[in-house]
């Protein structure tokens, strides 16, 4: 299973820069609007270092990471909603991936242009908010109409819809991304058929200059957008494009030097993978054996048979017992053996939770 992630922002902020530094994509990133018309895919191992723990433990042939897919959104620009730039074909692209990474500018370069109306970071959200939330509004007129003609019929479906959306458009009326119940199902269900853009999982990206990756919580861009961010319920993680295009052309252990020097902890991809992972609720889950030690990944809650069958199919349909080891308990233990040896394996049924970190084994029969 593979998490896909949408880079959305002004044209000229950088978007395919950041694209080719992450997933050495290749694509093409140009001083004018709109270069990027088709989205460009990249898929990136997810850095977990359990996976070569394990694989030492288990003397594994190989290692295999989960995947994440990075997807490179053409530019957006005012008035997109109503067919301004690429319009609607924007639009449909972004209904296509799990969580959007809202890119914006915090970089200096008087080479690189600035689309029209844009200031800064702040600013720039704004517009792409603004858009996201109109082609909603949209989408929710319609709506709203046919469901008032519904519900006049006493359906109490379409009396639920109605009120439902009645309370979205207001919202976004307000200039406010819109909150619902999570945890009703028959609301997430009906959430789920609108497909509305303003509700997407969603963080924010921002590419900037090296100094001011380094001192980002210090800066006043950096506050600023980080409060921009916490009234609209989104996590600001800072990137620099330049940087992460250097790191990419350098071996690990150089880049672990670089990165060292710099006083870095993690590079911009394995914030956005983290902040990715957080926003998703997923949960990474192992099999580990003699020919492979592999991660997988799945949304925290996920049931045994679903987990097993993100392994294969056959996992699923047929699953009689999942056997599993914590991670923890391998480390301590020394691999699977000698934690069943202990006592640690566990014998987990059709609605045991799988948690992170679990390292299984199905049983099956089809």
């Amino acid at each position: 299973m593979s998490f896909s992630c949408g880079f959305v922002g002004l044209p000229n902020v950088g978007k395919s820069t950041l694209f080719n530094a992450l997933c050495k994509g290749g694509a093409e990133a140009a001083n004018f609007p709109f270069c990027t018309i088709e989205p460009n895919t990249g898929m990136v191992p997810v850095p977990d270092a359990r996976l070569q723990v394990l694989s030492d433990l288990e003397h594994s042939g190989r290692i295999v990471p989960s995947v994440l897919k990075f997807i490179d959104i053409a530019g957006l620009v005012k008035g997109a909603s109503q067919g301004q730039g690429l319009g609607n074909q924007f639009l449909g692209h972004i209904r296509g991936v799990d969580a959007v990474a809202h890119v914006v500018r915090m970089f200096g370069d008087p080479d690189v242009v600035r689309v029209e109306g844009s200031q800064d970071a702040v600013g720039d959200l704004d517009v792409i908010m603004t858009e996201l939330m109109l082609a909603d509004i949209e989408i929710l007129e319609r709506r709203r109409d046919r469901a008032h003609k519904q519900a006049r019929t006493a359906d109490a479906d379409a009396k639920f819809e109605y009120n439902l959306i009645l309370d979205l458009l207001k919202q976004l009326s307000e200039g406010r991304r819109p909150e619902y119940d999570k945890s009703d199902p028959k609301t997430m269900e009906m959430m789920n058929s609108l497909q509305l853009l303003s509700v997407m999982p969603a963080f924010i990206c921002a590419n900037t200059d090296e100094n001011t990756f380094i001192n980002f919580a210090d800066s006043e861009g950096g506050k600023r957008l980080v409060e921009y961010g916490a009234e609209h319920g989104m996590e600001v993680v800072p990137v620099s494009a330049k940087l992460e295009a250097e790191l990419s052309e350098l071996d690990p252990e150089e880049a672990a030097v670089f990165m060292e020097d710099l006083g870095i902890k993690e590079t911009g991809l394995t914030k956005v993978i983290h902040t990715g992972y957080r926003l998703l609720d997923y949960i990474t889950f192992f099999t580990a054996g003699p020919m492979e030690s592999r991660a997988w990944t799945v949304r925290r809650g996920a049931l045994a048979p679903e987990a097993a069958g993100k392994i294969h199919t056959d996992l699923c349909r047929g699953f009689i017992r999942m056997e599993t080891v914590s991670y923890d308990d391998m480390v301590t233990y020394g691999g699977w053996n000698n934690a069943k040896e202990a006592g640690k394996l566990r014998i987990e049924g059709k609605e045991y939770p799988v948690q992170d970190g679990d390292v299984i084994h199905v049983r099956f029969s089809v």
